[in-house]
């Protein structure tokens, strides 16, 4: 069962809202001493976290699957860093951290239970089902939570107004509707975008060539910590095609080193190609203002878009104080 998203929470009788958790996807199945993870690509997670699977087995439901999130608490949040760090092709590495960064699995869909195949019946039928079940098997299982559920449209928008530190919205669910699986028609997701002013440190050139010159392709966006270094803490490619040409001669007359002074781009990791390590240092002289839904781990989580230019923004005023916000904390909202 998909999202689609949407700008606004919809409002009506019909609807049921949950917070949208910031983890992995998962339905968790389990029939006797068996259980499978399998992510929402259909992917199996089952041997990333083996907390899940030994806090499963201890439930005294026999049979049953759960739609649901994976989490790991870190702080009064969770940490989608931490979460990231779990999908490790290493046994070893993998059984240390889910000692060290056990995971929490929050369970808001209830598909079945011992013989009976709820997908069918209507969601004002499976969350009663999913709350009762919860109630039999959670109490003393501190690693399953029961995820929270509101018909009230106030309750949505203060948990919409308080996002962050573990979930970066709202979900919207049709009560009257069964498991929508594969589509998006019973599920919206409502997402709370922040702005940001930051400094272009650097740039990548795009693959493609404009007119055969090559061209920016994305902006490397940095901040400055307490110290006056410039991290490097995200990205945006959202680059009009017509104003590449534009922007490229505005900032190859800039290209100097360091570009960062801090946490720079192009660092050792797994994740990164050859390609995405070449990037080009630029003169901290330019302010640009972009739009983002989630920062973790002092990066933004996703890509970014482009509001706007900001030359009346000096550089050095560009700081990580600008992303704290008040956000619920989560661990209460399970509680």
């Amino acid at each position: 069962m998909e999202a689609r998203s949407v700008d606004a929470i919809p409002r009506g009788t019909e609807w049921q809202y949950e917070p949208k958790w910031d983890g992995f996807r998962c339905l968790l199945s389990r029939r006797r001493n068996k259980v499978e993870l399998r992510s929402k690509a259909g992917e199996d997670l089952t041997r990333y976290f083996p907390e899940l699977v030994t806090a499963a087995l201890e439930l005294a439901a026999p049979s049953f699957r759960l739609d649901g999130e994976i989490v790991v608490p870190r702080g009064h949040g969770f940490s989608f860093d931490d979460l990231l760090q779990r999908i490790h092709p290493a046994a070893s590495r993998v059984k240390k951290l889910s000692m060290e960064t056990p995971a929490l699995y929050l369970a808001f869909d209830l598909l079945a239970a011992g013989r009976d195949d709820l997908a069918a019946d209507c969601l004002s039928e499976r969350r009663p089902a999913l709350e009762a079940f919860a109630k039999t098997n959670f109490e003393d299982n501190p690693t399953f939570r029961l995820s929270p559920a509101t018909t009230t449209y106030a309750i949505a928008k203060k948990w919409l107004a308080q996002s962050g530190g573990g979930f970066d919205g709202v979900i919207a669910k049709r009560r009257d509707l069964p498991y929508q699986s594969g589509n998006r028609d019973g599920m919206r997701k409502i997402k709370k975008f922040r702005s940001a002013d930051c400094v272009v440190g650097g740039f990548r050139y795009a693959s493609n060539r404009i007119a055969g010159r090559k061209v920016v392709g994305s902006l490397l966006l940095g901040l400055h910590d307490d110290a006056g270094l410039l991290h490097h803490v995200g990205f945006t490619s959202a680059i009009k095609q017509g104003d590449k040409a534009a922007l490229t001669d505005k900032l190859e007359p800039l290209i100097a080193l360091p570009g960062f002074t801090g946490n720079a781009p192009g660092g050792p990791s797994r994740w990164s190609t050859e390609r995405s390590a070449q990037w080009c240092p630029l003169k901290p002289k330019l302010v640009v203002e972009v739009c983002y839904d989630h920062f973790s781990g002092e990066r933004f989580r996703h890509g970014t878009s482009i509001l706007r230019w900001r030359p009346d923004k000096a550089p050095r005023q560009c700081t990580f104080d600008q992303l704290k916000q008040k956000s619920a904390n989560p661990m209460k909202l399970l509680a």
